[in-house]
């Protein structure tokens, strides 16, 4: 959820249990991976209209899609036994991992601390809409070093746009309330943010709103693309609940045509440009923006994002009963690896199948991608996406490419400036006085170099309107 960056051990009882022997180390294992395990599998208490993963509900049938103790256990036993990383992510997600209840997580902790070898540290994660947490809840966070991350899609009027519950009420208050009860406590946290339909053409409106009234200093944005067919576009576009009278589809990665909540691609990189430009005139080495943080990475050869990776196969997901899915995104029969109770979960993340899943990433790239100038810094992006036709008419060409080139190109430049600081021993911060610099010299009236189409001053510059959208209260003593 938060990778290392370039710009800036809790003790419990053991419990009894077994002590297990490892399994022989499978041939191309990796000595780290970053699973996300689903222990509600794809329940949840609100209703989102673009989440696709309610769908995921039909894969298992007359299931009560809870994990048990029994699964709890047999997959962070594998999973310790398989890293040979100083460092073990556990990371929650779902659905709505808050569903299992807190014990189920004091269990899990535990469990973790039984099986962990000495030195092996453990980092916890919990992606949450918010909804239930209490005092309870950012207790036991706080108290074990939980990183949170909370789902919001900026202020009220974007949020509630799709994130509502089954009454189609927006959800925005009680999400806040849950945010109180995470600053009250001082747990960690960050945001995660999708990009869609409603909010793409406000980008700098949901940063600021995160930094300036939510005090985000961690943001991540993951693009909304809800793949379709002719067959299926008109039941998708009114959203993955259970409909009266019509049969549930299952969303797989599917068919050419996108829902109506679709972020565009143009947009897409509209978005995260204006964001940009934002950021790196006031925030850098204090708000850190993931797909930012990543790409710099990436001008040094790391690639921590496996979205923009060359190969990827290292993000499995776990389902409730113990089911292994080559991703997250890709939670259908054709990419399921096998079951953690019956084979280890080393072996799965090491099969032929699970390496040609990640290995396609880089090998099914178009001549187009394979040609651009950003390829290394995209690596034609999420295989997910890859469903549009290049400029000469191949098929496989990610939808966002328009977005993702026009974001790199346009950053590139002040990217290059950060890898020299970095170079000579300066923090990448140093960049703001560089751009102040460039804007002193170019002049307050020049087109802003966003691409709005404004003078600079009255678009990132001194005289930036304020958001047309209303904020939170600030008081933080009554969740």
């Amino acid at each position: 959820m938060r990778p290392p960056t370039i710009l800036g051990k809790t003790t419990v009882p053991a419990v009894d249990a077994p002590s297990v022997t490892p399994p022989p180390l499978p041939a191309h294992a990796p000595p780290g991976f970053h699973l996300l395990a689903k222990p509600s599998g794809s329940t949840c208490n609100i209703d989102c209209t673009y989440c696709f993963f309610l769908s995921k509900e039909s894969l298992y049938p007359n299931d009560k899609h809870r994990m048990s103790e029994a699964t709890l256990e047999a997959y962070l036993r594998q999973l310790l036994e398989s890293h040979r990383t100083p460092q073990v992510t556990v990371a929650w997600q779902g659905g709505e991992p808050t569903l299992m209840k807190l014990d189920f997580f004091r269990r899990a902790v535990k469990l973790v601390e039984h099986y962990r070898r000495p030195g092996q540290a453990v980092q916890h994660t919990f992606q949450t809409n918010g909804l239930l947490l209490d005092d309870d809840w950012c207790l036991f966070f706080k108290q074990h070093h939980f990183l949170v991350g909370l789902s919001v899609d900026g202020p009220r009027e974007l949020h509630d746009t799709y994130r509502v519950d089954r009454r189609r009420q927006g959800t925005f208050d009680l999400v806040m309330r849950g945010w109180r009860y995470l600053r009250k406590h001082e747990v960690d946290f960050n945001i995660l943010c999708t990009v869609n339909a409603a909010n793409q053409q406000h980008g700098r409106t949901v940063y600021r709103f995160f930094r300036d009234e939510l005090g985000a200093k961690w943001v991540q944005f993951i693009p909304i693309i809800e793949r379709a067919t002719e067959q299926t576009i008109r039941i998708a576009n009114q959203g993955w609940t259970e409909q009266a009278g019509t049969k549930r589809l299952l969303y797989t990665q599917t068919g050419n045509l996108v829902t109506d909540r679709t972020v565009g691609a143009e947009h897409y990189g509209r978005f995260l440009i204006d964001i940009f430009e934002e950021w790196v005139r006031n925030d850098v080495g204090q708000v850190y923006v993931q797909l930012f943080d990543v790409t710099l990475e990436a001008f040094f050869g790391r690639h921590l994002l496996c979205i923009h990776a060359p190969t990827c196969g290292y993000g499995p997901a776990l389902e409730h009963n113990g089911d292994l899915y080559s991703c997250d995104h890709f939670v259908e029969p054709k990419y399921k690896l096998g079951n953690i109770h019956q084979t280890h979960l080393l072996e799965l993340v090491a099969s032929p199948e699970q390496r040609k899943f990640g290995q396609d990433k880089r090998d099914t790239l178009t001549a187009q991608c394979r040609d651009c100038k950003v390829r290394n810094w995209c690596n034609g992006g999420c295989p997910k996406d890859r469903f549009a036709l290049s400029r000469d008419g191949e098929p496989g060409q990610n939808y966002l490419c328009p977005g993702l080139e026009r974001f790199f190109t346009h950053t590139g430049p002040t990217f290059n400036v950060m890898v020299q600081l970095l170079r000579q021993n300066r923090p990448p911060a140093d960049v703001m006085a560089w751009v102040a610099e460039q804007d002193a010299r170019q002049g307050a009236y020049r087109p802003c170099p966003c691409g709005s189409g404004k003078k600079f001053r009255f678009c990132h510059g001194d005289k930036a309107p304020n958001s047309p959208f209303s904020g939170v209260s600030r008081d933080l003593t009554t969740p």
